[in-house]
């Protein structure tokens, strides 16, 4: 996941979308929304990026048949709107035990998606003054950021061009986190971890996609409003979009509150059967301002349309979530595709959109849209190797079906 939708849907020209039976809790859009008016000469108004409704059929096909027995997922959500239409539907269980169809507005870790908040947050910070994106983070953070990484930028944390190496984690394999899962993490333990290894490179001449950034990030946001990081994106974001399904679980909270879908890790058994481990409850204090918020299909979508729309971030200091810097990738040599926050996702047709992915074991996240927000993605899914090296297909069948012209 962390290679985000661009990957997805390149992969899905590949694999496909698989079908199957009508999903029961779909909703087509809107005769209204279906049919949009194309911008005309005289208007001055640009044609809209995507015009055509969702592709409703190909939607309910990509959630198919999901539930204890599939392969891949045990539940999905997903929610497409735009002004070209809007679409949305839910498959699968939300515990596997009980066989209890999947809550259609339930809760769910949303994994990196957070870091549009943090980043979001920060550039509010920027507009009123406070922060000075081209300024050393080390300015407002000197006993955290040490001399030898005083160059790094706010702006350069933001896009992943500062070159802080990750912290040292529990381990990369699953059994390992497992054991784990209920440690809680101090961030400023973390961050001096981190800065305590040589630089991965000179900051600002590659880009890698790592939580520390974001980690920083979040210290920063503490330091500048003078409260807790939670509490500064949940006045500044949360309240003032109203959205009550989004919340963090706190340093020591492992739960998920209010209705949601259980999450799973197929766990591969010595005779060639699986086990679907719970994994529902876990602390993410490890992942703190870079992926630990949960929120709802309905919650993120409203974000994403208010964010793109300019009334979260001002207009001034928005375009900085657009602006890809030109470095390369600091694994793959590619032409970099993160901003501050987001990530440029160039679709099969050519068309633009941009988005973020996330995932927490048990959960697979995204949101997407154009820029003009023809159209909008919002998805999650309950995956059973959420953090696997291997593309999931069904995140893959929801996008491709989403942006589907």
């Amino acid at each position: 996941m962390n290679a985000g939708m661009r990957t997805l849907i390149a992969t899905a020209l590949v694999l496909g979308i698989a079908s199957g039976p009508a999903v029961a809790h779909a909703a087509p859009a809107s005769s209204a929304a279906a049919t949009p008016t194309p911008a005309s000469a005289d208007s001055g108004r640009p044609a809209p990026l995507v015009s055509t409704p969702p592709n409703a059929a190909a939607l309910e096909a990509a959630i198919a048949g999901l539930g204890p027995l599939h392969r891949d997922a045990t539940a999905a959500l997903v929610r497409v709107g735009g002004t070209a239409g809007r679409w949305q539907g839910s498959s699968g269980v939300a515990d596997v035990r009980t066989g209890r169809a999947a809550v259609a507005q339930g809760r769910f870790r949303a994994g990196s998606v957070t870091k549009v908040f943090t980043s979001a947050v920060v550039l509010q910070l920027a507009a009123e003054g406070r922060v000075d994106l081209d300024g050393p983070v080390r300015r407002h953070l000197p006993g955290v950021v040490p001399d030898r990484y005083g160059a790094v930028t706010v702006r350069q944390l933001l896009n992943h061009t500062s070159g802080i190496p990750a912290a040292d984690g529990p381990g990369g394999s699953f059994e390992a986190q497992w054991e784990h899962r209920f440690d809680v993490t101090d961030p400023r333990a973390q961050v001096a971890e981190a800065v305590a290894k040589e630089r991965e490179f000179a900051p600002g001449t590659a880009q890698h996609y790592l939580n520390i950034n974001y980690t920083v990030l979040g210290l920063l946001i503490e330091e500048v409003t003078g409260g807790r990081y939670e509490d500064a994106v949940g006045v500044r974001i949360l309240k003032p979009l109203g959205l009550h399904g989004t919340s963090f679980p706190g340093r020591t909270g492992t739960r998920i509150h209010g209705p949601h879908n259980r999450g799973y890790q197929a766990i591969p058994q010595a005779d060639g059967s699986r086990e679907l481990r719970d994994v529902t409850e876990w602390n993410s204090s490890g992942r703190w301002a870079a992926g630990d918020i949960i929120s709802t299909t309905a919650d993120l979508e409203r974000f994403t349309v208010a964010l793109f729309s300019g009334r979260v971030v001002p207009e001034q200091r928005l375009e900085e979530m657009f602006t890809v810097p030109d470095v390369k990738d600091f694994a793959s040599g590619d032409p970099a595709v993160l901003t501050a926050g987001l990530s440029r996702l160039v679709l099969p047709d050519g068309t633009v959109a941009w988005g973020k992915t996330g995932s927490r074991h048990g959960y697979s996240t995204a949101i997407g849209a154009t820029r003009d927000l023809s159209r909008t993605l919002v998805y999650s899914v309950n995956a059973t190797d959420a953090k696997g090296q291997d593309t999931n297909p069904v995140p893959v069948g929801i996008a491709m079906a989403a942006f589907t012209k």
